[in-house]
């Protein structure tokens, strides 16, 4: 990738400019983690620094310490491309970014009729947006979501989301929703860093993913936000 270059150009020849990497995507993105109880009401913990953005930084701060690295994370709770598209512009491509990383699908799998083609559409408005501003692009897929329901979740609301979420991963309603985002990325020439593959290889080799997720429903543990950002800098450092 090009951005692969402009590190190694900064790093020959301080004059130049760092690099932006601006993150575009959900809870995830944003660097949430556990769910919990608050005056009766779901809230979450927010941990910004423990995301993959993040760890993405301190991987490049390692490898090329001489050269400025700016992340900027435009990840939302809650959020779906369909929601994102409206915020690219504000939030990320106004940083003008060497670099867009866009990560959906966790929020986006409904059962609704059509859902599959409007999270299709809206990446690619997202993709031809990124494209059109002259900013390199990946799109990531998301972990997976609890295929049961954890023994470590008791609380009626939580077991009631997580009831409705293993059934959307076990019903092939996150793949059918990936399935479609990949075959867009073969169309418009966008690379793919396959994380959600890498979790169903684990998957079926018997680790329970369930027990990888903070909030046994959707949210990575923090250590599993170092494979996201490992698979990401892997892309990134790739020379064309």
């Amino acid at each position: 990738m090009k951005i692969a270059q402009k590190l190694k150009e900064t790093t020959m020849d301080r004059h130049k400019a760092g690099v932006t990497i601006a993150f575009l995507g959900d809870s995830v993105t944003q660097g949430c983690f556990e769910l919990y109880l608050k005056n009766g009401e779901v809230a979450t913990v927010f941990e910004q620094q423990s995301a993959y953005c993040h760890r993405v930084f301190d991987i490049l701060a390692m490898l090329y310490p001489r050269v400025p690295v700016n992340i900027i994370n435009a990840g939302r709770s809650g959020d779906r491309a369909s929601r994102g598209i409206n915020r690219l512009e504000r939030d990320v491509l106004r940083h003008n970014p060497d670099l867009v990383v866009v990560c959906y699908g966790l929020n986006d799998c409904r059962r609704d009729e059509g859902s599959v083609s409007t999270y299709q559409n809206a990446l690619r408005d997202i993709f031809t947006a990124v494209q059109a501003a002259g900013s390199e692009l990946i799109f990531m897929t998301p972990n997976m979501m609890n295929t049961d329901i954890s023994p470590h979740v008791t609380e009626p609301k939580f077991i009631a989301v997580a009831t409705d979420t293993a059934g959307r991963q076990n019903d092939g309603i996150l793949d059918a929703h990936l399935d479609a985002a990949r075959a867009l990325c073969v169309e418009m020439g966008v690379p793919v860093c396959d994380c959600y593959k890498i979790w169903q290889s684990m998957y079926e080799g018997g680790v329970n993913t369930t027990e990888l997720l903070a909030n046994k429903i959707n949210h990575p543990i923090r250590e599993m936000h170092q494979l996201f950002a490992y698979e990401l800098v892997k892309i990134m450092l790739e020379v064309n």
